[in-house]
């Protein structure tokens, strides 16, 4: 079940990456233009970091940012409609990579800082990007993630590790099937950080205005170097 699911991820997002960017560009995610985008940004302003790595980088947006604070960006995906508008608009070295094969070779460079800004939705490949993540991080480097928290996704479903069904609920019809995702509680996220090499500095929990309840959980994260 864990591999079949993993390949309708990468399935469904390059059937869905054309309405994807046209949301994007057209700022119709409300949670993103609200919250999130502003959270990841400020979170990451207060990393002092010269290089990064964007892991999932979609067409781009947050590499580009990156950018022109100065900071040097390699941008990494695995669709490649993404990639290629993301090298068209610039701001990065943009590579088409999967997870599993993230290496000092594919990557072509160590970084000070790792992002995964809402990319990591599998089970087997995020795990396994947490570890191969670690050599590609400077001495004393960060590894910073964004995701659904655990308390407000978890909707009516038990509050237990597993595969649940995507959803482009609200977001325009133009999207086909939604992606499969697995559900972590947050037990289980300290734990992944801890068990693969990874101090917790901080957690952030942004707020909706509107609705009053958290609309992500951002993690940040140090290397532990031995």
């Amino acid at each position: 079940m864990t591999l079949l699911n993993e390949q309708l991820i990468l399935q469904a997002w390059n059937h869905n990456a054309s309405p994807w960017i046209e949301a994007l560009e057209a700022r119709e995610i409300a949670s993103r233009e609200l919250v999130t985008n502003q959270a990841i940004l400020e979170t990451l302003q207060n990393i002092p970091s010269r290089s990064v790595l964007d892991l999932g980088c979609g067409e781009g947006w947050l590499s580009r940012a990156l950018a022109n604070q100065g900071r040097n960006v390699v941008g990494v995906d695995a669709v490649p409609m993404f990639l290629e508008t993301a090298k068209a608009k610039g701001g990065g070295d943009f590579k088409l990579c999967r997870y599993e094969h993230i290496c000092r070779r594919t990557v072509g460079t160590t970084v000070d800082l790792a992002v995964a800004n809402f990319s990591l939705l599998g089970r087997q490949s995020v795990e396994l990007v947490f570890r191969r993540l670690r050599p590609l991080l400077n001495y004393g480097g960060h590894f910073v993630v964004q995701t659904l928290h655990p308390h407000t996704s978890c909707g009516d479903m038990p509050y237990e590790d597993g595969w649940r069904e995507g959803s482009w609920a609200g977001i325009s019809e133009r999207f086909k099937e939604a992606a499969p995702w697995y559900f972590r509680t947050l037990e289980t996220w300290l734990q992944l950080f801890s068990e693969t090499g990874y101090s917790l500095q901080s957690v952030r929990e942004p707020i909706n205005p509107n609705t009053r309840k958290a609309a992500s959980i951002i993690f940040v994260a140090q290397k532990i170097d031995v």
